[in-house]
């Protein structure tokens, strides 16, 4: 299968965008990531995240296929998908224009711990070896055929979060939960943790993104299973609030019969939403535009 090259804001954002093209899950992928999105002034971006994916191969490949890495993959083009009620079906792609009106805001989560960004000292981190055989990644550098489990990838998450911590100043106890045989949730409990939650979420997102920077550069290889983070319970409170709000939205497709856009959102939360109404009879989803303006629309079901 050959690489195929996308972009986003953020990391989540470039490999959400490759997993539409490719059409498979991310289990089934695998990633290099080429460029880390760079911010500028104001907050805006000044360079966005590159990644390259492709379907993982079933067997390893000729040594010959190594040389052709830095090929670059096709365009992406834009799609669509719809996904009905009471099933769950591949990833969302993108949609014709709707006629759904004004897009409807999702509730915006509140963090009463949050401070504004700005005034938070410079993180400093003593870079330790990981707990398991892993090498340093050079930006650029194709990644290997070794596979990084998910214990390894928890365990290097758990080193990095300790040191953001320390390097805060905050103590907070971090939990290790095997929810799924490949999916591992890291939970960090404490007070005035809303430092690392930041307005909106903003920074509980960076946090993420720093984190998934450092598994990648400390264990290079094929990474299985996922690594999940929240931090202060933000995450699970963010989680509900989107499905009580996408059940309300619901209802008013199915009352009125007229279909809803809701406000851009980020992967993650585009995928509470989606899993969400595939659980309700008579509603299903589309995923229409490109990031970072891709939405959820809800639709009465044919």
């Amino acid at each position: 299968m050959e690489w195929v090259e996308t972009t986003g804001r953020t990391i989540d954002e470039a490999k959400d965008a490759a997993l539409d093209q490719l059409g498979v899950d991310e289990q089934e992928a695998e990633f290099e990531i080429l460029e880390e999105p760079k911010a500028g002034l104001f907050g805006l971006v000044r360079r966005e995240a590159r990644v390259r994916a492709r379907v993982r191969p079933t067997r390893p490949r000729p040594k010959v296929d190594r040389r052709d890495r830095k090929r670059k993959g096709p365009e992406r083009r834009p799609g669509s998908e719809r996904r009905g009620g009471g099933s769950r079906s591949g990833r969302g792609g993108d949609a014709e224009p709707t006629d759904g009106g004004a897009p409807v805001s999702a509730p915006e989560e509140s963090t009463k711990d949050a401070v504004p960004d700005g005034g938070a000292p410079p993180v400093q981190r003593k870079q330790e070896p990981a707990r398991r055989k892993v090498s340093a990644q050079r930006e650029g550098e194709p990644m290997t055929d070794d596979v990084v489990d998910v214990a390894t990838q928890a365990d290097l998450t758990v080193e990095f979060l300790e040191g953001l911590l320390a390097a805060f100043g905050l103590e907070a106890d971090i939990q290790r939960n095997q929810v799924e045989e490949d999916v591992v949730e890291i939970d960090v409990a404490g007070n005035d943790l809303g430092l690392l939650i930041g307005p909106k979420g903003n920074t509980y997102t960076a946090v993420q993104e720093l984190a998934r920077t450092y598994v990648q550069r400390k264990a290079t290889g094929r990474h299985h299973g996922k690594v999940r983070l929240d931090i202060g319970g933000y995450r699970q409170r963010r989680r509900e609030a989107l499905a009580r709000f996408a059940h309300q939205v619901a209802d008013d497709v199915l009352s009125s019969g007229v279909q809803k856009a809701l406000e851009p959102m980020s992967p993650a939360d585009r995928k509470v939403v989606h899993d969400t109404i595939n659980e309700i009879d008579g509603v299903s989803t589309l995923s229409e535009g490109q990031e970072p303006n891709r939405r959820v629309v809800i639709v009465p079901s044919a």
